[in-house]
């Protein structure tokens, strides 16, 4: 299979744009659609990138969109909203595009966890999403990837509870013995971006983590640390947990939502190592975090060079 040209939908988020960079350097032709082009500037300026103002949810535009390209990778994921549209109705045009213009490569990213009989509709909806892909697996060669919370520079994870540190002078934690592996985005990228040429991935679906567990208590304490802050923390139990995403819920920029404490019920922690097919040693959290939580300082730098040093 020669692949030339790649379609990335959700190519504008957070692991997107990692996506794109490693595809660019490995020399393709990169399509990134966007509802608003503005929001993906930094994409406009790589060689071999095309960034399309369009919205994949409409049909025609989708089948356009699909029929220039050989393959196509599948970021879409929401943490709240409309799982329905986004994780199921989405993949299902995605499979019948390609199916129309005979584009027979597609990855598609779920989610780590992910289940019929989840407890959140977030895992549920991702669950579904994967079957709508197995199922057309005599007609396309899908790789599916569920990757554990994803850290990194901009990431919605550590940097939201460092926020929360500088501003609040107490931290009420929700659900905070949920058990995380959280794996680095360059990582993940580099898997998906590897395994698009790679016939020995078609048909299979990988789990990727980082090489350590932690519970949420444990990171927020380490965040806090990172930053030199010193902030009392309120474990919350599972009823006062629900209560306060019933609040946020309904606040502008919905921190969290009943649902995501509803998937953080279930460990997100692979069952074994890193896919050794990809060769990739995953990047410790202690190694890349202090760069964008406390900013570049020497001290900072340091934990760096001594991960590359391997020590």
């Amino acid at each position: 299979m020669i692949i030339r040209s790649v379609l990335v939908i959700g190519g504008s988020g957070f692991l997107g744009r990692h996506v794109v960079r490693q595809l660019v350097a490995r020399g393709l032709q990169v399509r990134v659609p966007t509802r608003r082009r503005d929001r993906a500037k930094e994409l406009i300026l790589l060689p071999t990138v095309d960034v399309v103002q369009a919205d994949v949810h409409d049909d025609r535009t989708l089948q356009r969109l699909v029929s220039s390209c050989d393959a196509v990778i599948n970021l879409v994921g929401i943490l709240h909203g409309d799982f329905e549209r986004a994780h199921v109705d989405l993949p299902r045009r995605i499979v019948a595009a390609c199916d129309k213009h005979g584009v027979r490569r597609l990855v598609h990213v779920s989610a780590l966890k992910a289940s019929a009989d989840a407890p959140s509709a977030y895992l549920r909806s991702k669950s579904e999403g994967e079957n709508v892909v197995r199922l057309a697996r005599t007609r396309i060669d899908a790789t599916l990837f569920r990757p554990s919370v994803l850290f990194g520079a901009e990431d919605r994870f550590l940097n939201l509870f460092a926020t929360l540190a500088r501003r609040l002078p107490v931290l009420a934690l929700a659900s905070p013995q949920a058990r995380f592996q959280p794996v680095y985005v360059g990582d993940v990228a580099r898997a998906i971006a590897t395994s698009l040429d790679d016939a020995r991935t078609f048909g299979h679906t990988y789990e990727l983590c980082g090489p350590h567990v932690y519970t949420l208590r444990a990171l927020v304490a380490y965040v806090m640390r990172t930053l030199g802050l010193q902030r009392p923390v309120i474990e919350l139990g599972p009823t006062l947990s629900m209560l306060q995403a019933f609040v946020l819920e309904r606040l502008p920029g919905q921190l969290m939502t009943r649902d995501n404490v509803l998937s953080m019920r279930v460990d997100n922690v692979c069952e074994g190592p890193f896919p050794p097919l990809f060769g990739i040693d995953p990047t410790p959290l202690e190694a890349v975090a202090p760069m964008y939580i406390g900013g570049v300082t020497p001290r900072a730098r340091y934990h760096w060079f001594r991960y590359r040093a391997r020590r």
